[in-house]
């Protein structure tokens, strides 16, 4: 199975007008960041966890020629913007993409794209497969998943087990129970949104002492604000074992 990281950047501390800072203006790939979201190509699926605003680039860059489902962590608009193109693979696959999410984003999802769950379809919609999840494992095709609640603030987000790699996109806190459903990960991604305290999401050093706590074998950091630093800087501070992920990325698991 293999994963890609599809984008590893945040819309949180990203200016609207174009930016000049050292990190927005770097000729280092690895600062340059779309909105977060993952590729994960199993034996016989194709699935992507989140469709953020980047969505449609993210899957050309990708050369992402079939997509099997799209599993949401919440409902915040850099993870689900770009929902409405998976058209192109409707057309493509002649069929509907297989959507899973749970009951508080499908609200969010009928809310910001109405006109796909309208009684009478307009001609070239979206056509989804609409799949309610909780936090109980859950397969796609041989894909199997553990969900992991983690808290975003106050908005419960999904964080997901696929065998021995655990991806979590926006975490600031996660209870003991959930922990032990991470630990014993061979790989770990968590965010790591910034150095200065946030809310929301853990800073740099958070990130580094959960890294430290669950103790995977290796642990890469995503949803990365431009606020962070440059790759190459951050990379010289971080301990053994964690890595800056990087748009692109691909991990066997």
């Amino acid at each position: 199975m293999t994963i890609t990281f599809l984008g590893t950047g945040t819309s949180q501390g990203v200016p609207v007008i174009a930016c000049e800072c050292e990190v927005c203006t770097s000729a280092d790939k690895h600062d340059n960041r779309l909105r977060t979201s993952i590729l994960v190509e199993g034996e016989d699926k194709v699935i992507v966890i989140d469709s953020g605003p980047d969505f449609r680039y993210q899957m050309l860059r990708a050369k992402v020629k079939h997509l099997d489902a799209i599993v949401f962590t919440h409902e915040h608009k850099d993870h689900v913007a770009g929902m409405d193109d998976i058209r192109a693979f409707n057309y493509k696959q002649l069929g509907p993409v297989d959507v899973y999410a749970d009951e508080r984003v499908q609200l969010a999802l009928r809310r910001e794209f109405p006109y796909i769950f309208a009684d009478k379809g307009y001609p070239g919609i979206p056509q989804i497969n609409l799949h309610t999840i909780d936090l109980q494992p859950f397969d796609i095709g041989r894909v199997h998943f553990t969900p992991i609640e983690v808290m975003h603030y106050k908005l419960p987000v999904k964080g997901f087990r696929i065998k021995d790699f655990t991806y979590i996109t926006d975490a600031k806190t996660v209870s003991d129970v959930e922990k032990e459903k991470i630990r014993g990960s061979k790989i770990l991604v968590i965010n790591a949104l910034q150095k200065d305290t946030h809310i929301s999401h853990f800073t740099l050093d958070e990130a580094i002492a959960f890294a430290q706590d669950i103790n995977a074998e290796k642990t890469y950091f995503t949803h990365i604000s431009h606020r962070l630093g440059r790759h190459a800087d951050i990379a010289k501070e971080l301990p053994a074992g964690i890595e800056l992920a990087y748009d692109g990325l691909q991990l066997d698991i």
